[in-house]
This record gives structure tokens, sequence and C-alpha cells, in this order.
């Protein structure tokens, strides 16, 4: 590998709103503020819900939702 091409690799100090703080490496050293992180992201934590709009999800189960069971 040549010498001189290669960016540098500093700390960054990511911080979420929730106060989580993650420490990485990086090409841009310094601080990044987050709006969420794995710490309090819905899909992370568990509390996702899922979005049934019109029945749409009522409507696949008896349409397809028989199927696969004997």
């Amino acid at each position: 590998m040549k010498d001189g091409i290669h960016p540098e690799y500093a700390t960054l100090e990511a911080t979420c709103s929730c106060g989580n703080v993650v420490k990485t490496q990086s090409t841009k050293p310094g601080t990044m503020y987050l709006d969420v992180c794995s710490a309090c992201h819905p899909f992370y934590t568990g509390k996702q819900k899922t979005v049934d709009t019109g029945g749409r999800i009522d409507k696949f189960q008896k349409r397809f939702g028989g199927f696969g069971k004997k």
C-alpha cells in the first residue's frame, strides 16, 4: 500500500438525544449528535408498533392465514 494516500482515523464521540454515548473511529474526528441510536430506537428496543391501515393485516389473514396449517 502506498504511504500518504489513506485517511487518518481518529476518535469520534457520537452522543444520542437519549444520553447514550458511543465512541468509535472515523475519518471525521470530533463530536456528533444523533436523534436515535440502537439503545432508544423502537425497532431495537422491541416497542415497535405495526400500523394497520384499513384492516389490511386482518384482510390478509382472512385470505391467506389458513394456508400452511394442516
